[in-house]
């Protein structure tokens, strides 16, 4: 993202905003969704990173202090890892206001996850040891420290690096040297008690990557204007990593007990870990398969029909459904299972030939564990082996008939 200059004549024809996201003294972006930005690429990191070879656990823990409106939950909730988003503020009544936005989608309903994710704030101080925070895999702090006082500086790193010491950290700060492009140069908000040069941040966050056993890259966001670069990124950001060997936290002694912060809101999001969300997804998916599979053998039985005359009594091969939507290895897993078959008046689709199709392929189930769920749902077959279903029903339609 790039800046032009904003001036006294300009201000209220560009419609600006500041860092907070609102009007503050002294202070102006022509970008209104630039906070919006600085997040998304906060969350960029969290993906390209990959936090070395974590992000194949798929049991991520993530926490953004100072999280304010939430806006960086809401972007970081997306990704399949995480199953543990906490966010933790100061300020209580901004966290009971902003925590409906961190609930399910209808969609996630529809679609559940693959794993368990639950959202969780909580109302208290960054330099507050609580160890419901300890090994976590990510700990961002987006535009927190200049809100800090000398005091509470001094321990944030002793809090976040020494006592938490999750496997990555990443930390912005505004860029004191991007402010002369603002047509007053003061603090950036009425709140921050400083705001530091690049220089400045750099040393800080080195002594503290030294004393605590981590490396350190530096980045930014938020382009300064053709003329101006050498002022950099409007926001400067720091992304630690625990190093090899790093101390992984306080001992287990220590940890117990240290519940300091107060929960404002919690939920947990629906996913195909829990047994009555996959039961309904199974369910659901076999029938309609099942149904799919039963008007294609009847087209089959019907094209037959019209091209040799007679029905076959026993098709032993109903057609594959829809193969070319398949990739070739889909298909090939389709085609080598066993095939739907009838006896009598009635259809069987085997739960192997079902398993193979990718809808239901990416369950978390077994042939075994699909009987289980599905025995008190759906018609199986004597030994257990097949859906069976009536292979016509009063309300199927026969061209025949008209």
């Amino acid at each position: 993202m790039t800046f032009k200059r904003v001036t006294e004549s300009n201000m209220d024809d560009v419609g600006c905003f500041s860092s907070e996201m609102g009007r503050t003294r002294g202070f102006c972006l022509v970008a209104p969704d630039f906070l919006i930005q600085s997040l998304r690429d906060i969350s960029e990191f969290f993906v390209s990173r990959r936090l070395g070879d974590k992000m194949e656990e798929k049991n991520m823990q993530v926490a953004d202090l100072g999280c304010g409106d939430t806006e960086l939950l809401r972007l970081l909730k997306i990704y399949p890892c995480i199953q543990l988003l906490v966010g933790v503020d100061i300020d209580e009544e901004k966290l009971q206001s902003n925590g409906h936005h961190l609930s399910p989608f209808l969609g996630e309903f529809v679609k559940p996850r693959d794993l368990d994710l639950t959202v969780t704030l909580y109302h208290g101080s960054v330099v507050e040891r609580d160890s419901r925070l300890l090994g976590f895999d990510l700990i961002t702090c987006i535009e927190l420290i200049e809100h800090l006082d000398s005091d509470h500086l001094a321990r944030f790193p002793e809090v976040v690096f020494g006592y938490l010491s999750p496997a990555m950290i990443v930390i912005s700060t505004p860029n004191s040297e991007f402010n002369p492009l603002f047509p007053i140069v003061t603090l950036r908000d009425a709140d921050h008690k400083f705001e530091w040069n690049r220089m400045e941040f750099q040393t800080w966050a080195l002594q503290v990557a030294n004393r605590y056993n981590y490396s350190v890259e530096f980045t930014g966001v938020g382009k300064p204007p053709a003329g101006a670069e050498h002022v950099g990124f409007c926001t400067q950001i720091g992304v630690f990593w625990r190093n090899s060997g790093g101390a992984p936290g306080p001992c287990v002694s220590q940890q117990h007990d240290q519940h300091v912060y107060k929960a404002v809101y919690t939920v947990s999001y629906p996913s195909l870990q829990q047994e009555r969300v996959l039961k309904f997804e199974l369910v659901s998916e076999v029938l309609l398969q099942v149904e799919r599979l039963r008007l294609w053998h009847l087209r089959t039985l019907r094209e037959q029909k019209r091209g040799a005359g007679t029905v076959p009594k026993e098709p032993s091969v109903a057609p594959s459904l829809m193969l070319d939507l398949f990739t070739e290895a889909e298909k090939a897993r389709i085609e080598n299972s066993p095939k739907p078959f009838c006896e009598g008046s009635r259809f069987f689709v085997p739960l192997q030939r079902l398993l193979a199709y990718p809808r239901l392929h990416r369950l978390p189930v077994d042939e075994e564990r699909m009987r289980s769920l599905l025995a008190d749902s759906v018609c199986l077959s004597s030994d257990g082996s097949a859906v069976k279903v009536d292979l016509r029903n009063t309300w199927d339609w026969e061209p025949d008939d008209y």
